[in-house]
């Protein structure tokens, strides 16, 4: 993959591509090509870091305005630790644009889940320099919010009592929970579970248990509710 595949894989046309090239810059290559100044992208990670927090936090508190500050602290967690940001990398293709010291590379280094999280972090970072913070929401929107909001972390947040408080909260009727479809054989099972408010359908989630199903559902009708507010 080249530098234009991943612009046009992500509709960004990038302004100064000297900031990407640095963001996926390792330490083990700049070691080894000193007398060209180039610069690592350890600074970029520090700062996507933090801009990837705020983004995150501003998400989800706009988005389920009925969530704990415990719950969203729990589910930031989840979507910004190393597991999720490598599966974001992976996902985009990076390690192949990574720039790394022929050491690193014969040790694998490529495929090292702390170096490909900490280059997720730098884009977001060269990407925050570079075009600003609506450029990162819109980029977060295409990769990571989508993820969110389709269940992939509803492991950390229970998303049925959510939405049982904030209903009971405001009085607004009687939730129930249906599964509309099952897909796949016994051993790799698929289920569909739908939610519905007085007997209106809120919201739809898929997962590999009756039970990961309906929280997924849950979480798509809190969106639902919250945007409604």
């Amino acid at each position: 993959m080249d530098w234009e595949t991943l612009q046009a894989r992500l509709g960004i046309r990038f302004r100064n591509l000297a900031l990407y090239e640095q963001a996926f810059t390792h330490s083990s290559y700049v070691n080894e090509h000193k007398r060209e100044h180039i610069q690592d992208n350890e600074r970029l990670e520090f700062l996507g870091d933090a801009v990837l927090e705020l983004a995150i936090s501003q998400f989800l508190f706009q988005t389920f305005p009925h969530m704990s500050e415990g719950e969203m602290t729990k589910l930031r967690a989840a979507i910004v630790c190393e597991p999720s940001l490598v599966s974001f990398a992976e996902e985009l293709g990076f390690k192949h644009l990574i720039r790394l010291g022929k050491g690193e590379e014969l040790t694998g280094g490529r495929h090292r889940p702390s170096l490909l999280a900490d280059v997720f972090e730098a884009f977001v970072g060269a990407l925050y320099l570079d075009q600003g913070l609506d450029a990162v929401f819109a980029f977060l929107d295409k990769v990571v919010f989508p993820r969110v909001l389709r269940g992939d972390f509803a492991h950390t947040t229970d998303y049925k009592s959510l939405l049982q408080e904030l209903v009971q909260q405001d009085n607004l009727g009687e939730l129930t929970y249906r599964i509309v479809e099952e897909r796949g054989p016994a051993h790799n099972r698929e289920f569909v579970s739908e939610v519905l408010l007085n007997q209106q359908s809120l919201g739809r989630g898929r997962g590999r248990s009756k039970k990961e199903a309906e929280q997924n559902a849950a979480a798509m009708a809190l969106q639902v509710l919250g945007a409604r507010r």
